[in-house]
């Protein structure tokens, strides 16, 4: 019986041990350890916390400056992204805070920047700060997860069988897709040849935050802030009426409109769609003069690079197409300065038609509207995956 206890007992304690060493070592040791090595490197940050590192404080500030609107003039970093700006500010613009327990280095030097978007074999995507923690937003994630599977799988599940009955009809994404599926596992007579559901699930999810999300949300700041300053509304629509009149915008007449070009370059500039690029290293790596340990979070804080006085000048917080009278690059004075769709080889390859998708729907609401912003607009940018107005944008629309 004691020989028994002891062969149960001790495989059980070694293994209890185990655990609890790993648990420490991710939690505490290897987090000082990372503390330790990044400040040898003359990076300043923030101290380590045990357990949630910055998350409590960031949490805090988010939930103070969402709790209440903006002036329409107001800077609006302080409201996207506060302890970044904090961060940055106390810290330099090469620094780091914790997500977590991992350090989240940030990183603001254009010549690092190009660095991390071209080498992206040494800095890739993260994997998703920890979602087993039982925390509000990890539980509320998974929520949404969940219902995002259940109602994607429903449409789904509808169509294959209208497709297997042959009498689906293919006329938008989703249905391309899973006719050209199906037809691929018909061929071969096998579902390894095919999609699974769950890959078909993700594909669905690029195409709406990806393509109509970003795109919406595009054109919603790109009539908010034509509503603020109404001589450019007029500028982009007397050259939308020369280009086209009444007619419908086709595709060559697109690519003349100069003006709401410009327009929709400084509105990327003033709300880009996502406030920072997210990379991590898995080895040691080497940053321009920093080295940099595996397990490292790097962020590149879009928005602030956007408004960046030293990057753009003066008027850095101001609304003025103008600056891209002459292009990106002359804009940017060659600098790795803005990023609305990332850079490098895994910049947005989308970015040519959601430019193109938004000067269609543009030039077709200039063709026929004026507009401004409704007395009840409550001006509150917040961040949820996008940019977007956190209470709605409302508008005032004037038939022409």
């Amino acid at each position: 019986m004691e020989t028994l206890y002891k062969s149960i007992v001790v495989p059980c304690a070694i293994v209890v041990l185990v655990l609890a060493w790993r648990v420490l070592n991710s939690v505490w040791l290897r987090p000082r350890k990372l503390e330790k090595y990044l400040r040898q490197q003359g990076l300043r940050g923030t101290s380590y916390k045990l357990l949630y590192g910055d998350m409590k404080e960031v949490s805090a500030m988010m939930k103070e400056v969402q709790s209440k609107p903006i002036g329409l003039s107001d800077d609006i970093v302080p409201r996207l992204i506060p302890f970044a700006q904090k961060a940055i500010k106390n810290y330099g613009k090469n620094c780091f805070t914790w997500l977590g327990p991992k350090p989240l280095v940030y990183i603001m030097d254009p010549d690092l920047i190009k660095e991390i978007t071209t080498k992206n074999f040494q800095f890739r995507r993260p994997d998703r700060g920890n979602p087993f923690l039982p925390t509000t937003r990890n539980k509320r994630m998974k929520e949404i997860e969940k219902e995002v599977q259940v109602s994607i799988t429903s449409i789904i599940n509808k169509r294959m069988k209208l497709i297997e009955a042959r009498e689906a009809k293919s006329d938008d994404l989703l249905g391309v897709l899973l006719e050209s599926n199906f037809n691929e596992i018909q061929q071969h007579g096998n579902k390894k040849f095919g999609m699974s559901i769950n890959e078909v699930i993700e594909e669905c999810k690029l195409f709406y935050f990806a393509g109509q999300e970003t795109t919406s949300v595009l054109l919603v700041w790109t009539l908010v802030l034509l509503s603020q300053h109404p001589s450019w509304q007029e500028r982009a629509r007397e050259e939308v009426i020369r280009v086209f009149g009444n007619k419908k915008p086709d595709f060559d007449g697109l690519n003349h409109l100069k003006t709401v070009n410009m327009i929709l370059h400084e509105v990327l500039r003033f709300y880009p769609a996502g406030v920072s690029l997210k990379r991590a290293t898995y080895e040691e790596t080497k940053l321009g003069d920093i080295s940099l340990p595996a397990g490292v979070l790097l962020s590149v804080p879009t928005l602030l690079l956007h408004h960046d006085y030293e990057l753009w000048g003066a008027d850095a917080k101001e609304f003025k197409p103008e600056r891209f009278s002459e292009g990106v690059s002359k804009a940017t004075k060659g600098q790795l300065s803005y990023i609305p769709f990332g850079w490098g080889p895994r910049i947005c390859i989308g970015q040519n038609f959601a430019m193109l998708e938004a000067k269609m729907a543009m030039a077709m609401i200039l063709q026929r509207f004026s507009f401004v912003l409704s007395p009840s607009y409550a001006h509150a940018p917040c961040h949820v995956i996008t940019v977007r107005p956190q209470y709605g944008a409302q508008l005032i629309l004037r038939k022409l």
